[in-house]
């Protein structure tokens, strides 16, 4: 991964996964310049990768996700706009399995209202488990924090999404998928 080639070949492998996660957080419209700058710092810090980690998704995560909160405005902006209108595009281009589990606009509203409620770093870890598919240790990983900070927000989180939505929880996670 240190030198251009093999990095050419993370990006060929990650870049789609990495893509989707940027569009369900902020929209089809940044999500393309949020992957770009994502990889490009990635590539900038590359010597500071650690090796011992079986995986780079985990890593590639998080520089997104920081990517992600210089652009937060536009994130919140999304779902202040789907809490009050009902609609996802995005939900309907990019994600059918979501779309799935979110299917009545009242759920989506609620949902989007939730989200937008969340702190970032609860947001962040709910997130990166639910639309990353990332364990708990690859959370931790890509955000930099101990397992415990993401079970703690991961905790936090689906108590607010759940009770924002009702008692149920639209996201359906167990927490035996993920340990």
């Amino acid at each position: 991964m240190r030198t251009p080639e093999c990095f050419a070949t993370l990006f060929d492998r990650h870049a789609a996964v990495l893509h989707r996660y940027a569009v369900r957080r902020i929209g089809p419209d940044h999500a393309e310049d949020v992957v770009a700058e994502a990889f490009t710092r990635a590539f900038e810090t590359r010597h500071r990768y650690e090796f011992g980690f079986k995986e780079a998704l985990p890593w590639l995560y998080g520089i997104t996700t920081n990517v992600i909160g210089l652009h937060r405005r536009a994130e919140m902006r999304g779902y202040r706009a789907m809490a009050r209108t009902g609609e996802d595009p995005v939900v309907a281009a990019f994600d059918e399995q979501v779309a799935a589990r979110v299917s009545a606009s009242a759920t989506r509203q609620r949902l989007a209202a939730a989200l937008a409620k969340l702190g970032r770093g609860e947001r962040d870890v709910l997130l990166l488990i639910a639309w990353g598919d990332l364990t708990y240790e690859e959370t931790a990983q890509a955000l930099r924090v101990p397992i415990g900070t993401v079970r703690s927000r991961l905790s936090r989180a689906r108590g607010k999404v759940a009770r924002a939505m009702g008692g149920a929880n639209p996201v359906e996670m167990r927490e035996e998928e993920h340990e």
